[in-house]
């Protein structure tokens, strides 16, 4: 992958693209995310996911980004917008780990 991106950028693509109004559940689309992706692409997903959530952004401006990216109704799935992708990564991580490419 190219190492000049923008990774507020690359995260709203990846929310808007897995994450919106016609998936079943966020689990769901999660899981078939990952089975469709490359492991590269996987781990680039980890990459600028990490550098978001690791950014100078406060903690309300990080979940207004999640929130207007992401087509999810975070009380009902009883996390916020921050401690729901903490888990996407630790998933993404896990199934990377795992699984044979």
């Amino acid at each position: 992958m190219n190492e000049s991106y923008d990774f507020l950028e690359e995260l709203e693509d990846f929310l808007a693209g897995t994450f919106h109004q016609d998936i079943s559940s966020p689990e769901e689309a999660l899981d078939e995310f990952i089975e469709e992706a490359s492991k590269e692409c996987l781990l680039f997903t980890i990459k600028y996911c990490e550098e978001f959530l690791s950014s100078e952004l406060t903690e309300q401006e990080k979940e207004n980004i999640i929130q207007n990216n992401a087509d999810i109704y975070f009380p009902a799935i009883e996390l916020t917008p921050l401690q729901w992708l903490n888990q996407l990564v630790k998933k993404i991580t896990e199934d990377v780990k795992i699984r044979l490419f």
